[in-house]
């Protein structure tokens, strides 16, 4: 078998930004807490590092040893920054996307807030799935939680996967609707307004929407959701 991770997708080199080179890896946590609350978020916007580390381990009981698959739906589709040693499309049929993530901080601001991708119960969403081989999975978890799982918005679940390869199982990061930061319901015509203007200390909002939509056009998938907020960005950009 054949070691190159693009061995199913070569036409994804160079569209995924390589481990080494994503600001996620060596993430410094007291300047990503200057700048959040420069941002306007409160001292205490994120989760305690011990309690972090405390559900990491927990979720990560019964999978050592293991390969773990990791499905990426936003950002972690060109920026996963993790080490990985195969890249599949892939196909969950129980979430779809959603921009329903309140962002005060990395695409937003507290006077003017972003929005963020979570997956959230529907028809069905494409990615991509990375695999994490067993013997780097607790440095590149580490990595992991620390991005995704850094603020209340997340849970971690396995999801059911449909690839070109075979079905897997893979770790998700869904929408939590016990957290503040998950709000449901808003109109598309304000979710387009938000996403038009708002930015923080990762970016443009619009970044984070157009880069979503360019892997998946990469990957030759249309998701009508994606496509109809972006096209509702572009009008109100001019």
């Amino acid at each position: 078998m054949s070691h190159d991770p693009y061995r199913h997708h070569p036409g994804l080199r160079g569209k995924i930004r390589p481990a080494a080179e994503s600001v996620f890896r060596t993430l410094d946590v007291a300047d990503f807490d200057a700048r959040a609350v420069a941002a306007g978020m409160p001292a205490d916007w994120r989760t305690p590092d011990d309690q972090r580390e405390a559900a990491r381990a927990a979720f990560l009981e019964e999978r050592r040893g293991r390969d773990l698959w990791i499905f990426a739906y936003g950002s972690l589709m060109w920026d996963p920054g993790v080490e990985f040693t195969e890249v599949r499309r892939a196909f969950t049929p129980v979430y779809a996307r959603s921009f329903c993530l309140f962002d005060q901080g990395g695409r937003g601001s507290a006077a003017q807030p972003g929005l963020q991708l979570a997956l959230d119960e529907g028809a069905g969403c494409e990615g991509l799935a990375f695999r994490i081989d067993a013997a780097v999975l607790d440095g590149e978890t580490f990595v992991l939680w620390r991005r995704e799982m850094i603020a209340p918005a997340y849970r971690p679940v396995m999801l059911p996967l449909e690839t070109g390869p075979g079905p897997i199982e893979a770790l998700g990061f869904v929408a939590d609707h016990g957290t503040e930061h998950i709000v449901t319901g808003i109109p598309m015509a304000e979710k387009a307004r938000m996403i038009a203007t708002a930015s923080g200390f990762l970016g443009s909002n619009f970044d984070y929407l157009a880069g979503t939509r360019a892997q998946l056009a990469g990957l030759g998938v249309s998701d009508p959701y994606v496509d109809d907020l972006y096209a509702r960005v572009m009008a109100l950009r001019g």
